[in-house]
């Protein structure tokens, strides 16, 4: 099992990134998206499974998650980026089955790449 993220880098705000992470090895019940900045806990960005997406309201209308099926690999497409978008994000995998239920807790994540630095600045 491994989850490979990239594409994090440096962008001025109001410009855009697209983070790519494969996820390979086992069957998914959700991937999803987190990020996590020095002295903070790391927070749910946006998840993706059984034909549903949850994003975190602070990247509503920004972010858009999205996975590619046949080449395991899952995306999130970051536009109208900000300074408070600074962070390390990370990818993981949910591998315990939940019919129809995508869960959004660090907690329930127990697949995890590399993080990648995303820093916005003004």
């Amino acid at each position: 099992v491994q989850l490979q993220a990239s594409g994090g880098g440096l962008v001025q705000a109001g410009g855009s990134l697209r983070l790519s992470c494969a996820a390979s090895g086992r069957a998914w019940n959700a991937l999803g998206w987190f990020r996590q900045v020095p002295g903070k806990e790391r927070e749910s960005v946006a998840a993706i499974g059984w034909g549903r997406t949850y994003y975190t309201d602070s990247v509503k209308g920004r972010f858009t998650i999205s996975r590619d099926n046949a080449k395991n690999t899952v995306y999130l497409q970051m536009n109208s980026l900000k300074p408070e978008d600074t962070a390390v994000y990370y990818c993981a995998g949910d591998g315990t089955y939940a019919r129809g239920y995508v869960r959004r807790e660090v907690t329930s994540y127990d697949y995890w790449g590399q993080g990648t630095q995303v820093t916005v600045s003004s």
